[in-house]
């Protein structure tokens, strides 16, 4: 049977998210574009079933986190971070074979969560097992609630930010080249647009310390290093500190929209103003 073979330079361009965390873009992609190279000429491999996949890997990490012992964490952190590296695989095979789904979506965002929540059960429960230390318990507690706040407040954040989006669309009406502002060279050579543009470069975006950060530094470095308690705590304070910078960011853009908006809205209805008719 034919099989239509494709380069790494196209899965590259067709596959990989224009920003993306930094943990991803070094430490996954490289890996995952290869394979994938690999298996996508093969249709029966679906999105779906290397969702399954990387939940196995995952259930695999889980039981290693159970059992305990300094060697079994270490393969329990190497087994997770290949669970997130065939989890990676599932979308860039789904934009470059075009097998993409609604339920799709749903099915690896559940089964995401199911592994996080399973490992989390096992690393800290398999520690409170192992020490006897309360200390554990509430690790889990925080560790699941995070993670949960996390992706629940990112997707929320970012519906109303589409919302903001479109009615300021709707307001402004097609778009003119000849209305685009021109940056300024002193906003050009600020430092902080420097150290952006070379992420940007470099596809890591600005948010450093994002849900992806925080689940490699609890579930592979923590188990890597065997400081359970020193990574988790740490993971957890940068964490908070990443996302209140997220959300005051978001409070200073909804407290300006309606100021924004009603500008639109009067530079549309000024007399001379362009109308798409």
């Amino acid at each position: 049977m034919y099989r239509v073979t494709v380069t790494l330079a196209e899965i590259r361009e067709r596959t990989y998210k224009p920003r993306d965390a930094w943990w991803t873009v070094l430490l996954v992609d490289p890996l995952a574009a290869r394979l994938v190279k690999l298996v996508a000429p093969y249709r029966r491999i679906t999105p779906n079933v290397l969702t399954l996949v990387a939940t196995a890997l995952g259930l695999g990490a889980a039981a290693c986190f159970l059992v305990q012992g300094r060697w079994w964490l270490v393969a329990g952190a190497l087994l997770f971070h290949a669970s997130f590296v065939v989890d990676c695989m599932d979308g860039k095979i789904a934009r470059l074979n075009g097998t993409g789904t609604i339920f799709g979506a749903w099915f690896d965002f559940v089964f995401d969560r199911l592994r996080v929540f399973v490992c989390s059960v096992a690393l800290f429960g398999g520690q409170y097992l192992h020490t006897g230390r309360d200390v554990f318990l509430w690790l889990l507690s925080v560790v699941i609630f995070l993670d949960l706040f996390r992706y629940l407040n990112g997707a929320q954040m970012a519906k109303v930010r589409a919302e903001m989006r479109e009615r300021l669309d709707e307001a402004r009406g097609p778009a003119d080249e000849d209305d685009a502002e021109p940056a300024t060279e002193e906003a050009a050579t600020s430092a902080k647009r420097q150290v952006g543009a070379y992420l940007k470069n470099r596809r890591i975006r600005t948010h450093l310390f994002s849900g992806i950060e925080y689940e490699m530094t609890v579930f592979i470095l923590a188990p890597l290093t065997g400081l359970i308690i020193p990574f988790t705590v740490g993971a957890g304070a940068l964490l908070l500190l990443f996302e209140a910078w997220l959300v005051l960011k978001f409070f200073q853009q909804a407290q300006q929209f309606p100021a924004r908006l009603a500008a639109v809205e009067a530079e549309r209805a000024r007399p001379g103003a362009k109308h798409p008719f």
